[in-house]
């Protein structure tokens, strides 16, 4: 087992009710503090949208999180020019 191994951690989140481990390097608070804000973004695109579908819920969490990403990004850029 190589070092990179080693150093992985199994934590323990929930997200819109379901339980998932997630296994990676980062360190468990950066994990759950990630699945929470997935779990917010979750909780009010539904609120906004009784009626869609679990699936549909996250493919749409998932679209405007990384649009904030992408917006995010393009902003440090600017910055950085």
């Amino acid at each position: 087992m190589n070092n990179r191994e080693n150093n992985k951690h199994r934590t323990t989140v929930s997200i819109y009710g379901q339980q998932y481990t997630v296994v990676g390097q980062e360190d468990p608070a950066h994990v759950k503090e990630v699945a929470r804000i997935v779990n917010d973004q979750m909780r009010e695109i539904k609120r906004r949208n009784p009626y869609l579908d679990t699936t549909r819920l996250a493919v749409l969490t998932a679209v405007n999180v990384v649009s904030e990403y992408k917006k995010a990004e393009a902003e440090q850029r600017n910055k950085d020019s």
